[in-house]
């Protein structure tokens, strides 16, 4: 089944994280600090995903107990690695979102 076809770039975020775009207003980007905060979010939110799917298959570490205690922290700290690495911009992502987001409201307009 096709897909993009369904997927504009309207519904993108609903199509993303349903449970994100269920429980907040999506607004457009009024300026570009805004679009820029968007494509941040954004970029961590997708980074913070990668590494959740990097690290799943590692065992827990059994000096320091590990169990479900340790899962729970490891995907917090992805969450926080992936907010560092949208700020610091060293994946290139955040500045393509954000270029990508005031296109499609320049389009919209």
């Amino acid at each position: 089944m096709d897909t993009s076809a369904s997927l504009s770039p309207a519904s993108l975020p609903q199509a993303v994280n349903p449970a994100i775009a269920a429980s907040s207003k999506m607004q457009a980007a009024k300026t570009p600090e805004q679009a820029r905060k968007a494509a941040e979010d954004f970029t961590a939110f997708f980074i913070s995903q990668s590494f959740d799917l990097m690290t799943k298959d590692i065992p827990v570490d059994p000096v320091t107990g590990g169990g479900n205690g340790e899962e729970t922290w490891r995907t917090m700290l992805n969450q926080e690695y992936g907010k560092v690495a949208a700020k610091s911009s060293s994946f290139g992502l955040t500045d393509a979102v954000a270029k990508q987001i005031l296109a499609m409201q320049e389009t919209a307009k």
